[in-house]
């Protein structure tokens, strides 16, 4: 309750504004006054963020592309069978082979038999024939091809065998701390299991360093050989703002959905991991993607090697060093709330030449409720080489009295 002198203060700053014919009295403005402070209680209380959704799942982990920021989790380092989801590492790794030059878009690849021969999801190459990378590429990734997958791994690394040993590496490379994989497809295999939150990470990997090739995930048909397959991500005919990325289901691991979509600039990957059924996991992942999307937003803070700030430099050829940040700063917070981030620079108290570009300098702490959620190095945009010998005298003398 508010003091009676607080409230006579209120009610005299509003009785002033009020024409004298339509003065309330003070018992009445009162009143009001306890509606508005109540109705206001309640206006803060509906910006509070509720929890996730929750649905039946053996993990799930919601997270923004940019920011890195975890929305939602439920055991995302728990050990599953990734199912097709596999695939994900099999086509990222044929983008760095053709990065590197080591094969071509149109490579024309002989289907072994081994590629022939796999069961579940297929392509339906023959074997013996030869067929594009770029299509290979395509039946693994819309029509989610084992086939096609066998055929991509062997001609990448001469043998499945070897191109799980590209797997394995890349996957320690990319810091997927609980990822093994025993095979290129995802088949069942003693040994190869992976997280929802190795799964995200090698997803925005994809997504950050093969934006072509991550525009196949959101097409919805592919036909090859007379046989036209509808991708089996669900998520592309409801819902417009999703443009990848890939199913998976064994009877091990159940119905499975890494999902990505992009609405006003903020992308969130969602990953869901053993659900019951196809629609479960399309009704759980939009749940996700829905829930980040309507209570958070993601901002960017800083551009890299913009400057920020600049500072005195000493004994240097100049008497400046322009300051900023290596990398895009971005943020992801609850909605509504940009306008009260909080940032503050640490800065090194005399700074002296030589400086090297990169070189850390400070660091700048951006704060919400008086917690700092994001810490980021300040360095130098440019190299500043020490000064003459007079100019490094002349400082040193300053210094001396500063």
């Amino acid at each position: 309750m508010l003091p009676s002198s607080t409230i006579d203060t209120i009610a005299a700053k509003l009785t002033s504004k009020i024409p004298p014919l339509y003065m309330m009295s003070k018992i009445a403005l009162f009143s009001n006054l306890l509606i508005l402070l109540f109705s206001s209680h309640i206006f803060a209380a509906t910006k509070a963020i509720p929890d996730p959704p929750s649905f039946t799942a053996d993990s799930f982990y919601l997270v923004d592309f940019e920011s890195g920021r975890v929305l939602a989790e439920k055991d995302p380092d728990k050990v599953v069978e990734p199912a097709s989801i596999t695939k994900l590492m099999t086509a990222y790794l044929v983008d760095k082979a053709l990065e590197a030059g080591d094969i071509k878009h149109s490579d024309l690849v002989t289907i072994s038999e081994k590629a022939w021969r796999m069961q579940g999801s297929k392509m339906f190459v023959e074997v013996g024939k030869q067929v594009s990378v770029d299509d290979l590429m395509k039946g693994l990734v819309i029509q989610s091809g084992n086939d096609a997958s066998v055929a991509l791994a062997e001609h990448v690394a001469g043998s499945e065998s070897a191109f799980v040993g590209y797997m394995n590496h890349q996957a320690k490379v990319l810091g997927m701390k609980n990822t093994q994989f025993q095979n290129a497809t995802g088949w069942p295999a003693e040994g190869h299991y992976s997280t929802a939150r190795d799964i995200a990470i090698l997803t925005a990997a994809i997504i950050r360093e093969y934006p072509q090739t991550y525009q196949l995930y959101r097409e919805k048909e592919y036909t090859y050989n007379g046989i036209s397959q509808l991708n089996r991500n669900r998520l592309l005919w409801r819902d417009d703002t999703v443009d990848g990325v890939k199913t998976g289901h064994t009877e091990a691991a159940g119905y499975c959905l890494v999902a990505s979509a992009l609405q006003d600039d903020m992308r969130l990957i969602s990953v869901v991991l053993g659900t019951s059924s196809d629609k479960a996991r399309t009704d759980s992942s939009q749940s996700l993607l829905n829930y980040g999307f309507r209570f958070f937003e993601t901002h960017r803070l800083y551009k890299a090697n913009e400057v920020l700030k600049t500072a005195r430099l000493w004994r240097g050829e100049k008497e400046q060093v322009d300051m900023g940040v290596g990398r895009d700063i971005y943020v992801t917070i609850p909605r509504g709330r940009y306008k009260e981030l909080d940032a503050a620079m640490e800065i090194e108290g005399k700074i002296s030449a030589p400086i090297a570009k990169g070189q850390k300098l400070g660091q700048v702490n951006i704060s919400l409720d008086n917690k700092v959620i994001v810490t980021e190095s300040i360095i130098a945009t440019h190299a500043v080489a020490e000064g003459g010998f007079f100019s490094r005298t002349l400082d040193s003398i300053k210094l001396m009295f500063n």
